[in-house]
């Protein structure tokens, strides 16, 4: 390694710890966040096919009345036209059970990260959800169909679990931000390719008309799998399994440097410091140890393993009551209950592309602003936004009412909820999980986010049918439903102000430090000022664990080259 590297002479500039950002950067965080299509692919598809009169003819056995029934008028055709649905039991079995299994797969993932690599284990979740997805394409009946969603969601949940956490370890921290939005915006172009497909099969009279939207499924899988054995592990699991020659090349690799250049020296020394620091704070003597080590610590103290927890744990939860998935699990559903609309599969594939033009304008606002203060400017816009919709839908905006222009306005204001949720909570919530966890616990951490996530998206899945539902003995909410998002818009609006953290512009290490030392609060004017390689060498008169680490780093550059 170069003699003159300031990491290991012990004057480390804080500001510069990473190496330039090179294309090449770019172009592996972006492939690595193709595993957002799965995510939206799936969010998109199964919204319109409830609403296709061939699956709803092959689920119920009830006839189409627009081809079937052409003489039946009046009340006794619209009343036809309402009961030709599927039940809002099958409604909301098909569309929760994916969120079990990749509710369980986002637990899992953590723990097969750490024992496979991170790349390994988001290939293992593309063969997962393959076998899923055979399941659903071939189902004629909804009880294949529930097996083959579950097992494609473990499937799923590997994925959505792994790939936010590979892409925080490899991605340059000035530009970690925009990158790991990235991921939020192949979530949007997945639920706009399903729409695309769905709106293209919608009036198909065979089976084609639903196998087709999933059966494109498996281009993703064979995509992602493929590409990821190009791409190098994470460093960070390198210097985790203490393979620190690996770590080394992997690092230069994602940085563009050579393996003895200074850059990576600095990271690199870092990276071992701060792993070392942790597991002196925490040491990991078992399974069950590991899994407890989450949850150690103290709600008061912001640099605690609890506290990082359970902000990871309520971001994701936060993310999934802002009600966006309503409107992408069950848009077309809604849309046609509104009755103006002639066609509610165009309307929901509108909607898609607003989120998908939306979602760009966050690549910069994530870097400019910060985290923090757009996921407290979004909360609020989402606020006013729903509220509107549901002061418009029960007075000039009801079915009975027929007001064509009180319904648009609805589906305006549907839309700039839309695109607040996709410039901040959207990519926001992702950001922060990837940014908040120790590397100890990191992959832990981030699954059980993950899968927390995936358990709100689960129950959001299952009762909405009840809250929207016509049948006797549902709450019928139509579009008062959006009272209810825009409430719990303001608690995530409470909980954005109040625990998170800026972690805008900080390496990874950087932000467990500025954790120790401030609050959510004022952590937006938090500087670096040391290192954890500074700080292990002035213990113990210089002779420390991160000594030690240094000399491994010294004497790995030669190897690794």
């Amino acid at each position: 390694m170069a003699d003159d590297a300031p990491a290991l002479r012990g004057t480390f500039d804080t500001e510069r710890i990473e190496a330039p950002v090179t294309v090449k950067a770019y172009l592996m965080c972006a492939f690595a966040a193709f595993g957002g299509i799965f995510f939206g692919y799936d969010t998109g598809w199964m919204g319109g096919v409830l609403g296709m009169p061939y699956f709803i003819r092959q689920h119920t056995g009830l006839e189409y009345p627009w081809d079937k029934y052409p003489s039946m008028e009046g009340a006794a055709y619209e009343q036809y036209k309402l009961d030709f649905h599927i039940p809002a039991t099958n409604v909301s079995l098909m569309t929760s059970i994916l969120s079990c299994g990749t509710f369980c797969g986002a637990i899992a993932a953590g723990d097969i990260a750490d024992f496979i690599g991170r790349r390994m284990a988001i290939i293992a979740g593309c063969i997962i959800f393959s076998i899923g997805a055979v399941l659903q394409t071939a189902s004629t009946t909804l009880a294949v169909m529930v097996v083959g969603r579950l097992i494609a969601g473990v499937g799923v949940g590997f994925i959505s679990a792994i790939i936010i956490l590979y892409m925080s370890e490899i991605a340059p921290k000035n530009v970690r931000g925009a990158l790991v939005s990235g991921y939020q915006f192949c979530i949007t172009i997945g639920i706009l390719l399903a729409n695309c497909v769905v709106y293209a099969t919608q009036q198909r009279d065979d089976t084609g008309s639903y196998r087709i939207p999933i059966g494109v499924q498996f281009l993703w899988a064979i995509i992602l799998a493929v590409g990821l054995f190009l791409l190098p592990e994470s460093p960070r699991y390198f210097v985790k399994k203490g393979r620190l020659v690996e770590a080394a090349a992997a690092l230069a690799s994602v940085r563009g440097q050579e393996v003895d250049s200074k850059y990576i020296e600095d990271e690199l020394a870092e990276i071992v410091a701060n792993y070392e620091y942790e597991q002196q704070a925490i040491p990991q003597t078992s399974y069950i140890g590991g899994w407890a080590n989450c949850f150690k610590g103290s709600l008061s103290d912001g640099s605690s393993n609890l506290r990082r927890t359970i902000l990871g744990i309520l971001m994701q939860m936060m993310q999934q009551l802002t009600g966006i998935n309503f409107i992408f699990y069950f848009g077309t559903i809604f849309f046609q209950s509104l009755g103006t609309i002639d066609n509610p599969f165009l309307i929901s594939l509108i909607t898609t592309l607003v989120n998908v033009l939306s979602t760009p304008l966050a690549f910069w606002i994530i870097e400019r602003f910060g985290r923090r203060r757009i996921l407290i400017i979004g909360a609020s816009g989402m606020v006013a936004a729903q509220f509107i919709v549901g002061i418009i839908g029960v007075t000039a905006g009801r079915l009975e009412a027929h007001n064509a222009t009180a319904v648009k306005t609805m589906i305006a204001f549907i839309c700039i909820n839309i695109s607040f949720f996709a410039t901040t909570w959207g990519p926001g919530a992702w950001v922060v999980i990837g940014e908040v966890f120790p590397l100890p616990i990191r992959s832990r951490g981030v699954g059980l986010s993950t899968a927390s996530n995936w358990f709100w998206n689960f129950l959001i899945g299952f009762i909405t049918p009840y809250l929207v539902g016509t049948e006797k003995g549902q709450a019928n909410l139509g579009a008062k439903v959006f009272f209810l998002w825009g409430a719990l818009c303001c608690v995530s609006f409470t909980f954005a102000y109040f625990l998170v953290p800026e972690t805008k512009g900080l390496s990874l290490e950087q932000v467990d430090k500025m954790l120790e030392e401030t609050n959510p609060r004022s952590s937006n004017k938090w500087k670096p000022h040391s290192t954890f390689v500074a700080e292990m060498r002035a213990k113990h008169d210089g002779i420390k664990i991160a000594e030690k680490s240094v000399e491994r780093v010294e004497v790995l550059g030669e190897k690794a080259v």
